[in-house]
């Protein structure tokens, strides 16, 4: 969900014409959007989401964000997300290129989401729903549809920002292997995507990419934050209805401090933030790594 989120409003631009923002344009013109390379595996979202927005009788971009406020309220450790509802449907499709992919340098990456109102930091802040995110259409070997980016797929924590910081190892086992926009990661069966990498390496992002790994509560906080900016985006928040006060309250998280998943260790992390060093305190996960399935 969190995904249909991100690809529907960050079609946006501040200073051209491009797409309506949080309007539900995806579901609106699936047939021009759908068929774009970025958005790769969003229609079985829409596939759900349209049907029953049609039921209920509201807009598709009120059907993506209120969904996905309702459905991170039950992941442990993520936060309770803001619900503003009341937005008209979708009157463009958002053009093509204006989802960032793995592939892209940092720099188009960072222009693109400048383009559309978020700094790099901010950007950084959206990523935390990587945490409970795998891929699809990355590496197209059917084996790893579903593949995670961490070792806690099911969890809104900070294993992923902790994860890619690790010393990349290999492919994911039954994959193609260095697919465009894929890199090497430290575990069996984990997926990795090359922004990713580059994220927690750049001197532009390196330590708002650690502190993520360092603080889970923080990490939530500030992807509610920008989340809530992206759910906007296009629209006019006086023009809306507040309704995050039926948005139920999540589950803590199970893992309140990220850890060395087992087959990995403290001198595995490729330290990048030039201002704060990497502390020793993190537990460690005793014994060999094991795969971890896909999702």
């Amino acid at each position: 969900m969190v995904r249909i989120s991100f690809h529907d409003a960050i079609g946006f631009s501040l200073h051209s014409e491009k797409g309506g923002g949080a309007d539900g344009s995806m579901i609106m013109f699936q047939d021009v959007e759908l068929k774009y390379a970025a958005n790769e595996g969003v229609d079985f979202i829409v596939s759900f989401l349209q049907p029953f927005a049609d039921s209920v009788g509201i807009s598709y971009g009120d059907a993506i964000t209120f969904g996905t406020a309702v459905g991170l309220s039950l992941c442990p450790g993520a936060p309770r997300l803001n619900a503003f509802v009341g937005r008209p449907n979708a009157t463009r499709a958002a053009p093509d290129k204006t989802v960032p992919e793995p592939q892209d340098s940092l720099t188009t990456i960072f222009a693109r989401m400048a383009d559309a109102g978020f700094t790099p930091t901010e950007l950084v802040h959206l990523l935390a729903s990587h945490s409970m995110a795998s891929q699809a259409g990355v590496d197209p070997s059917p084996d790893l549809l579903g593949a995670p980016f961490d070792s806690t797929p099911f969890d809104f924590d900070s294993q992923v920002f902790l994860e890619v910081m690790l010393q990349g190892t290999s492919f994911p086992a039954g994959g193609s292997g260095a697919n465009l926009g894929e890199d090497e990661s430290p575990l069996p069966g984990e997926f990795r995507l090359l922004s990713d990498r580059l994220f927690a390496r750049d001197n532009r992002t390196a330590c708002d990419w650690q502190a993520n790994a360092l603080s889970q509560s923080a990490m939530s906080s500030n992807f509610k934050t920008a989340f809530t900016k992206l759910s906007l985006l296009g629209q006019t928040q006086s023009k809306l209805l507040d309704c995050s006060e039926v948005i139920g309250t999540p589950p803590p998280a199970k893992n309140a401090q990220a850890f060395f998943p087992a087959g990995t260790n403290h001198n595995m992390i490729e330290q990048a933030c030039a201002t704060q060093a990497f502390p020793t305190t993190l537990s460690t996960v005793a014994g060999r790594a094991t795969p971890i399935p896909v999702v």
